[in-house]
C-alpha cells in the first residue's frame, strides 16, 4: 500500500514539471513551401538567317497576239526543285510575333507542251530563279511559332519554242513582278535554332513575250504569258538575340 502512494505521488510530479520542460524549449522551424517555377518562355525576337529548300510548280499558259496568228496557244505544268538562303527580323510582344524577311533561291521548275496554233512546234518554260520580300504575322507558344507572311515576289522566266527538236525562237529578259501569300509552322529544336515547314503561292504578273531567232533575231512570234507558282520548303534558321527567359 505505501509503495502504491509513492508511486501515485511520482506521477504526479512528473506531470506537473512536463508543462514547465516543454515551454523552455525552442520553438519549431516554421515550414516553408518551395517557390513554384514556370516553364522558360522562348523569345523569337532577333536577326536571322537561315536556308531553305524544296519543290515547286508552276502553271504556264501561252496566248499567241501576232504577228500571224491570233489564239490560245495551250497550257503546261512546269515543276521541279529550289533551294537558296533568307535572312529576316523578327519582334515579339506577348505571344504576337511580327517580322520581314528578305529569300532569294535558285530554281529548276521546266515543263513543255505542244503549240496548239502549230502542232509541229512546242512551247517550253522554266523557273530558273525567284525572290521574295515579305511581312510576317504569327502567333507563338513557346517554341512553336504559326506564321502567315505576305508581299512582292520576281521570278526569272524563260521561255522557248521548239520545232523538230531545235531551238528556233527564244525570249530574254522575262522577270516577272507579282505578289506572293504563304503560311508556315516553325520549331526551335535548339538555342537559337529553328526549322520550319513552309507553303507558298506566287501570283505572277500576265507577261507579253516577244520571241526572236536566236541565229537572226527576226521576230518568230508575241505571246501573252500567264499563270501562278506553288511551293513547299523546309526551312533552317539560325537567330541572335530574343534569348529563352525563365519566369517566376
Amino acid at each position: 500500500m505505501k509503495r502504491m502512494m509513492l508511486g501515485a505521488v511520482a506521477l504526479l510530479a512528473l506531470g506537473a514539471v512536463a508543462p514547465a520542460v516543454a515551454a523552455d524549449l525552442p520553438p519549431a522551424p516554421a515550414y516553408k513551401a518551395p517557390v513554384a517555377m514556370m516553364p522558360a518562355l522562348y523569345d523569337w525576337s532577333g536577326v536571322y538567317v537561315g536556308a531553305n529548300g524544296g519543290w515547286g510548280t508552276s502553271n504556264r499558259c501561252f496566248d499567241v497576239t501576232g504577228p500571224t496568228i491570233i489564239g490560245p496557244d495551250g497550257c503546261h505544268t512546269t515543276s521541279g526543285g529550289f533551294a537558296g538562303a533568307q535572312a529576316g527580323y523578327r519582334w515579339q510582344t506577348g505571344s504576337w510575333v511580327w517580322g520581314f524577311e528578305a529569300l532569294g533561291d535558285w530554281a529548276s521548275l521546266r515543263g513543255s507542251s505542244v503549240a496548239l496554233t502549230n502542232p509541229t512546234r512546242i512551247d517550253r518554260s522554266r523557273v530558273d530563279a525567284f525572290g521574295l520580300f515579305t511581312g510576317q504575322v504569327g502567333y507563338a507558344w513557346n517554341t512553336a511559332l504559326l506564321y502567315f507572311k505576305g508581299g512582292g515576289a520576281v521570278v526569272a522566266d524563260r521561255n522557248d519554242i521548239i520545232s523538230n527538236g531545235a531551238l528556233v525562237a527564244t525570249s530574254s529578259g522575262d522577270n516577272r513582278w507579282g505578289g506572293v501569300v504563304g503560311a508556315g509552322v516553325e520549331f526551335s529544336f535548339a538555342p537559337n535554332w529553328s526549322a520550319a515547314i513552309e507553303y507558298d503561292h506566287l501570283f505572277v504578273a500576265n507577261a507579253n513575250t516577244t520571241f526572236t531567232n536566236p541565229v537572226g533575231g527576226a521576230v518568230v512570234s508575241t505571246d501573252r504569258i500567264h499563270g501562278d507558282t506553288d511551293l513547299v520548303s523546309v526551312r533552317v534558321n539560325y537567330r541572335w538575340g530574343g534569348p529563352v527567359v525563365a519566369k517566376y
